[in-house]
This record gives C-alpha cells, sequence and structure tokens, in this order.
C-alpha cells in the first residue's frame, strides 16, 4: 500500500498570452476551475496507473466534490478529513509558451495536528510507502513517525521552501527532484551540470535514490553506483503544470508491482509526455490504457547508462 500525505487544492487557472509583469494588469484568454495540488495530483496519476493508493488529506466541506474525483479514479478517500477551514487553493497563469506561474494558499493543507498524525499511522504496516511533497506541514514529524513505523519514504521536495533543508532526508529511499530543487539541495548554482548536481548529493545521500526530472532534457537517475539516462520525448507542451506530478505518480505505480527501474522510468516518461500535450492539472493526467497505447507506438529510447 501507498500512502500519500498530500495537499488537495483548488486551481483556479488563467490562460495568458505572457505572465503578468509587475504594474501590469493582464486580461486572461480563458479560465477554469480545477481539482490540484501536488498531493491529490499525485494520487490520481498514481490511481490512473492502476496503484493502489490511499490519500490523507483535509479539504474545506465546501469542496467535498473533490472526493468524487479522487474515488472515481480509484483513489481511497476514506481517510481525508473535511474541514471548516478553506480549502488549500492556487491561481495559475499558464502562458502560451506552456510556461506557468503559481501562487499558493495553504489554507486547509497546513492544519495537520501531531494528533492527527498519530492517528493516521495507525493503519500503516512495515514496508508501506509514504509518499510526501512540500505544500503540508509537519513534514518532520510525519517522516519521523513513518521510518519508525517501517515505512519507505519517497519524498519530492515541491515547491522548494528553506525548510527542507532541515528536513532528515536520510530516512528517504526515493528523492524527486528538478533541477531547481537538485541545484538547491547541493549547494550549486542552477546552471550547474547534471553530473556534478547528481555527484554532491550522491556523496551527501548515498543510500537515497535520486531521480532528476529535467523537463525536455528527459530524466536521470542514480542508486549507488548505477547510473541511468533517459531521453524526454519531443513533444510540443501547451501546459506543463501537472508533469512532473504524472511523472512521480507513475513512477511509484511502477515500483508498486515491482516493475525494473527501467521500466518506471519509461512508463513515467511516457505519462509525462502525454500529461504536457493538455491543459490543466488533474484534467491532463492520462490513463494507464492511453499510457500503454502510446508506448507501443512511439519509437522506443534507449536507457544511457554512466
Amino acid at each position: 500500500m501507498l500512502y500519500n500525505y498530500g495537499s488537495i487544492n483548488i486551481d483556479y487557472v488563467y490562460r495568458v498570452s505572457h505572465l503578468v509583469r509587475p504594474g501590469e494588469t493582464l486580461s486572461s484568454q480563458s479560465f477554469t476551475q480545477v481539482l490540484g495540488g501536488k498531493g491529490a495530483n499525485q494520487s490520481l496519476a498514481m490511481a490512473r496507473a492502476g496503484g493502489d493508493v490511499t490519500h490523507w488529506g483535509r479539504v474545506s466541506q465546501n469542496d467535498r466534490w473533490v472526493l468524487e474525483i479522487l474515488t472515481q479514479a480509484g483513489v481511497n478517500t476514506s481517510l481525508i478529513e473535511l474541514t471548516a477551514e478553506a480549502s488549500g487553493h492556487a491561481i495559475i497563469q499558464v502562458d502560451d509558451h506552456a510556461e506557468n506561474a503559481i501562487i499558493l494558499s495553504p489554507g486547509a493543507n497546513h492544519g495537520f495536528s501531531e494528533r492527527h498524525l498519530d492517528a493516521l499511522m495507525t493503519s500503516v504496516s512495515p514496508d508501506d510507502w509514504l509518499l510526501l511533497q512540500n505544500e503540508c506541514n509537519a513534514l518532520e514529524s510525519v517522516m519521523t513517525l513513518a521510518a519508525r513505523h517501517g515505512m519507505q519514504i519517497a519524498f519530492n521536495p515541491a515547491p522548494l521552501g528553506e525548510n527542507v533543508h532541515a528536513l532528515p532526508l536520510e530516512l528517504c529511499q526515493i528523492l524527486f527532484l528538478n533541477r531547481g530543487e537538485a541545484a538547491a539541495l547541493a549547494g550549486l548554482d542552477e546552471h550547474a551540470g547534471v553530473a556534478e548536481l547528481m555527484d554532491v548529493l550522491y556523496q551527501r545521500l548515498p543510500e537515497v535514490e535520486l531521480v532528476l526530472t529535467l523537463g525536455r532534457d528527459g530524466v536521470r537517475y542514480q542508486f549507488g553506483e548505477q547510473r541511468l539516462e533517459l531521453p524526454a520525448f519531443p513533444v510540443e507542451a501547451v501546459d506543463t503544470t501537472a508533469a512532473g506530478d504524472t511523472f512521480i505518480g507513475y513512477f511509484m505505480a511502477a515500483r508498486q508491482r515491482s516493475a525494473p527501474i527501467e521500466t518506471c522510468l519509461n512508463e513515467a516518461s511516457t505519462a509525462a509526455a502525454l500529461c504536457v500535450q493538455k491543459s490543466g492539472a488533474a484534467p491532463s493526467i492520462p490513463l494507464a490504457s492511453e499510457v500503454a497505447a502510446t508506448s507501443r507506438d512511439w519509437p522506443a529510447r534507449d536507457i544511457l547508462r554512466h
């Protein structure tokens, strides 16, 4: 079983010609309100990939419609708390080049108590997975509790904040990072070479699997002396908002069924490539059948070993 201690947000998505500049008022080309939050997106992706995922989250009673979306996808929502607090929400700009800018308000996602965490942990078993992002509070507590219960931890420290540097990252089995997050954790310039980033992170966290997502530059993976590189599919991106979350959900679903690392990387990369060709966060996450059909139609990519 995988438990996702994850955010649930309401996304307000504005399609714009360019990201708004300081002092500028800009009319949007379109507006949509959809389910979002890195946690919810990753649970959706994992469920659509065929994975077994239970979501731990908090959302306003006024937004209980999001539970139906998660449940229909196959996510176990029985441990999501409905609260009187406002839900987390995000204001998202997406421009004509598929770049985005996001303002995030945590809302109910930052309302977990120590008592609530203790109660959640009563349902876990040793070797269950715990998936985390950086949009909920009490991360250090939940990591420590998970390790104490023998869980395996996969962490995506996004959006990256100063709090991440103080977390016990050595308790993680897997770290999912983009280039900027990897550079910040390694203490290097964001333009540092990928090999240098991996070297520094490996020295700091030698027992942790590192998965570095690089957009158009593909994916890098390292665990111990094994280092793999998978090129990206050359697709035309429309909206990259949920690409990373889709990758993580599909990767963890493949990992849950004990697939080889090469399969995990390939399926996750294919799903992310499909995701970026649609608008929105949750609506853009593909089904497993779509990923399987695409894998048959698209040319195979060789995984490079370094």
